[in-house]
């Protein structure tokens, strides 16, 4: 009864006419129309609606190993069994977005939610045998799809719930928590695999449940605009993000010098290059390109992609430089990110009150800034294999992470007209998700060659003759990125150490990409809060 209920549709959104999708008219902004009691419900909801997405981003990895030896996966069907979900998620945002804009923002969450739950449910009941690989990668994607239709519904409704000067606090709280539960996941993940790993994937069911449930109670109201569907727009993105992703996600197996890596990303790049070309000639395209003419929201998607080349990133290299070089086990591992989490989430709330009060450029500028600093700091002190030396520049990195990323992110929405909230933020989805595979590419290569390099000068020292030190240290540092996990006694104190040194490596580079996020940041962005009256653009 519930599910249809809110399968109903809301009449409010159905009785909107058909407007156009950037009106000069139109205030960027238009003022929430909740309560302040129905606002929090409907925050609250659409948490709890997103919360799936985020952990399942980093849950799966580390319930990897049980689901490969109990189902007899092969070492490309584990992988996949992780990067599906990535892929699809990145894959169907643009298309997402569109349409929540078009059928209605409360739906798209709804069915998101029920999209999502069941793929999570089927996820956790694989079969044993020959169908098992098959069947979970499907369902991972399936799972994927889910959060791509779901996440930009649930953003819109924020947004359009809450007037242009409270949107900082609350996205500051949505983001936040978004965040923080990506770094959840792996501690998460721990806890439930000591049960089975299936309940990594059924801990979602409850989630929706109680999500559903605040949806039907908070009546979330917003406006749509029906139109014709762009799906041969479509099919370009969700084909040229795909194929561009799994030459990156796959670089690191198949190597750089593969023409596969190449075939599939430059193939990719091409059929991106030909959809923006053709969305410029559509009469009701997927994307309205012209929305990049607005110049904050085009510097915001700059810096949003810029950082998330390692935003994502920094969780896995974290987690495996925690399991290799300190000897953590995997839930360990987990409790190791949670400083970063610490960080992120108290950060994301003085950065979202900042944005209502002064703008994007201060909060934006200043955390690009002190992630750089934190994660220039936290890579001198890696090399000492001691974590109590390195929390609290683990915590200030994520602080930065946490000052910029929800204003960023919510100026880039804001720029929209109201009817198109979930298109603007289809587009920042997949612009994060695509820089966040690229980063895992380059930062994953930088890795395995310091690794490399240092693992080789280690054994020619030890008397192994290069040759033999060269083809051995090229085994340790690709099979490294697995993680260890078994503790330090496993692991020799050279490699631990030598291990060290590759992520310091990883983490320079990290703090000259949020160096760079800053001047794009300080060089794009205006001093100055948003005017409600702001106009916006004519667009097609």
């Amino acid at each position: 009864m519930l599910i249809a209920y809110l399968m109903s549709g809301y009449a409010p959104e159905s009785e909107v006419p058909v407007f156009s999708r950037f009106r000069p008219e139109a205030s960027m902004s238009d003022p929430g129309q909740g309560t302040g009691a129905n606002k929090t419900l409907v925050l609250t909801a659409m948490i709890f609606a997103v919360a799936m997405t985020f952990i399942d981003q980093t849950i799966v990895s580390i319930a990897a190993p049980q689901v490969q030896h109990e189902l007899g996966l092969t070492n490309t069907g584990v992988q996949w069994a992780i990067n599906a979900y990535l892929l699809t998620l990145a894959a169907f945002f643009a298309f997402g977005g569109r349409l929540s804009d078009t059928v209605g923002h409360s739906r798209m969450v709804v069915i998101g939610v029920i999209v999502f739950a069941v793929a999570s449910g089927l996820c956790g009941l694989t079969p044993k045998g020959s169908i098992a690989e098959a069947w979970l990668v499907t369902f991972r994607a399936i799972q994927g799809v889910g959060g791509a239709l779901m996440y930009p519904a649930a953003l819109a409704i924020v947004v359009n719930t809450y007037p242009l000067r409270e949107r900082g606090r609350a996205l500051a709280l949505f983001f936040g928590i978004a965040g923080g539960l990506t770094a959840v996941g792996p501690v998460l993940g721990g806890y439930l695999t000591e049960w089975t790993w299936r309940a990594i994937f059924w801990v979602n069911i409850p989630v929706a449940l109680i999500a559903l449930a605040l949806i039907a109670m908070s009546h979330p109201t917003t406006m749509h605009r029906p139109a014709k569907m762009d799906y041969r727009g479509a099919v370009l993105i969700a084909v040229g993000v795909a194929l561009s992703v799994i030459g990156f996600q796959q670089s690191n197996i198949w190597g750089w010098d593969n023409a596969a890596t190449w075939i599939c990303i430059t193939g990719g790049l091409a059929i991106l290059v030909v959809f923006f070309l053709v969305e410029a000639r559509t009469e009701s395209p997927l994307i309205s390109v012209g929305i990049f003419r607005i110049r904050p929201f085009l510097v915001e998607n700059l810096v949003l992609g810029t950082s998330n080349l390692v935003f994502i990133s920094v969780f896995f290299f974290a987690s495996v430089y925690a399991q290799v070089a300190l000897g953590k086990s995997a839930s360990e591992a987990g409790l190791f990110l949670l400083y970063f989490f610490l960080g992120f989430v108290i950060a994301a709330q003085i950065g979202g009150r900042m944005l209502d009060r002064a703008g994007a450029k201060r909060p934006v500028v200043l955390g690009c800034v002190l992630a750089a600093v934190g994660f220039y700091l936290w890579a001198g002190q890696v090399t000492s294999l001691s974590f109590g030396s390195q929390e609290w520049y683990v915590i200030l990195a994520g602080a930065g992470m946490g000052f910029m990323l929800g204003p960023a992110s919510t100026d880039a929405v804001n720029r929209a007209s109201h009817l198109s909230y979930g298109e603007a933020t289809g587009i920042t989805q997949t612009v994060r998700n695509y820089a966040a595979s690229l980063g895992l590419a380059i930062l994953g290569t930088v890795l395995v060659s310091a690794l490399r390099s240092r693992v080789t000068t280690s054994l020619v020292k030890m008397g192994v003759p290069h040759a033999q030190a060269v083809t051995r240290a090229s085994t340790i540092a690709q099979q490294s990125q697995g993680g260890g996990g078994s503790g330090s006694g496993s692991i020799p104190h050279f490699i631990a150490l030598d291990f060290a040194y590759a992520i310091r490596t990883v983490l320079w580079v990290m703090a000259g990409i949020m160096a760079l996020a800053a001047v794009i940041a300080f060089v794009g962005l205006r001093y100055g809060k948003q005017e409600e009256s702001e106009p916006v653009p004519e667009l097609r």
